[in-house]
């Protein structure tokens, strides 16, 4: 009794200022003081890493005086808020974000932006030397002179016609002339708005030059370069660059199959990661259609703000969602639930005055200091909350 009394007084003395690992460590030198105690000290040290599967459904007692040392709770039902945690991955948003893909052939002359810069509507980004822009320039000035002088042509057959000067044949004729001369030199001017031009006229006053510039189609930060200075670019198909709008975000959470029922478009949630301190509200936006057969998981569409940029793509973060409430939910304090040696939860549960066995439980959400047991306890059952790292280490002295 004079041992166990030394021990305990070791327990106490030490709990308040360092780790339970510590407590185990005064207790075994205690022991180790004391003849014929190492067997004792060894189960002491190891707590329930060496108990045997025997020892964790038996009963043991708790001397009177020792009940003081530890709080009983009655498990109690209870309304919960459901809270879901779910992992995910960060991304540009789609709504937000543009490739921008060059009009005209030919190598690149000049790269102007890097990424991280932000770029303004019709700024140039690249210049491409392009012998397509060379023809579509020769093209236009060609088609704007021709369409110009049909026009004055079919003015003065316009004059010569009132004056039964000519036929009216000639007059028709030259009207279709200046006709075809328009559709020639509005089909080239579209041809030059195309390329990003959007003044064709600007050309004519230009000196002439092979080089094209690549204007940014939107305004938004360079996030991706995709070429490289002296590379072949194919008109219509190379993508130089990607544009995105950085202050919004979307975030692709992953939906396991048993929540899917409580996960709905328009949720509210909160996004967390490990990079910034805080959180980040946004919205559930969309839920796919099918799950993805390699996780058996829904992927749900988050779109949130981004202040000062700090998410960034493919960065992890975990989403939490409130998806209503749990009726009569059995729930106990955070202290009373412990792990053995597998790291499976157990409890000890009351089973009379000072008397106490340990039980496997199933957890649930946790929230508020208050743990959701699944399986395991009843209502109304008796489980110790605080003190239960000291009814551990006495159940181990008994073992």
């Amino acid at each position: 009794m004079r041992m166990q009394q030394e021990v305990e007084s070791a327990f106490f003395s030490m709990r308040a200022g360092a780790a339970s690992c510590a407590v185990v460590l005064a207790a075994g030198l205690v022991l180790a003081g004391c003849g014929g105690a190492g067997g004792q000290t060894a189960k002491m040290t190891s707590f329930s890493a060496t108990e045997s599967a025997a020892n964790k459904a038996e009963l043991f007692s708790l001397p009177a005086e020792q009940m003081s040392h530890i709080q009983v709770v009655t498990v109690a039902q209870v309304s919960l808020a459901r809270t879901l945690r779910l992992t995910g991955a960060v991304d540009y948003n789609g709504f937000k974000t543009t490739p921008v893909i060059t009009q005209a052939g030919g190598p690149v002359s000049r790269i102007v932006v890097a990424p991280g810069e932000h770029v303004t509507a019709g700024q140039p980004m690249l210049y491409v030397a392009s012998p397509d822009y060379s023809q579509l320039r020769s093209a236009y000035i060609k088609a704007r002179d021709a369409s110009q002088l049909a026009e004055k042509f079919y003015q003065r057959a316009q004059d010569l016609y009132t004056h039964k000067a000519i036929a009216q044949a000639d007059l028709e004729q030259a009207e279709s002339n200046r006709n075809q001369a328009q559709a020639d030199f509005t089909s080239s001017a579209d041809a030059i708005r195309i390329l990003g031009i959007p003044d064709p006229e600007s050309i004519v006053s230009q000196p002439p030059s092979p080089e094209l510039p690549l204007l940014a189609p939107v305004a938004g930060e360079v996030v991706e370069r995709l070429c490289s200075p002296g590379q072949l670019l194919q008109s219509g198909a190379t993508q130089c660059f990607t544009l995105s709008d950085m202050s919004t975000v979307w975030i692709l959470a992953n939906v396991y199959q048993n929540d899917l029922a409580f996960v709905h478009v328009g949720d509210d949630v909160t996004i967390d990661n490990e990079a910034y301190p805080g959180v980040i509200r946004g919205k559930i936006q969309y839920l796919a259609p099918a799950l993805d057969p390699t996780t058996r998981t829904l992927q749900a569409r988050i779109e949130s703000a981004n202040p000062g940029e700090r998410l960034k793509r493919q960065m992890y973060v975990t989403v939490e969602v409130r998806a209503g409430v749990i009726a009569k939910a059995l729930v106990v304090p955070d202290s009373a639930i412990l792990r053995d040696a597998q790291n499976m939860p157990y409890v000890y549960i009351q089973t009379g005055a000072n008397q106490f066995a340990r039980r496997a439980v199933t957890l649930g959400d946790n929230q508020g200091g208050k743990t959701q047991i699944l399986t395991g306890v009843q209502a109304g059952d008796h489980v110790v909350g605080d003190g239960s790292l000291f009814l551990q280490f006495q159940n181990s002295l008994q073992g």
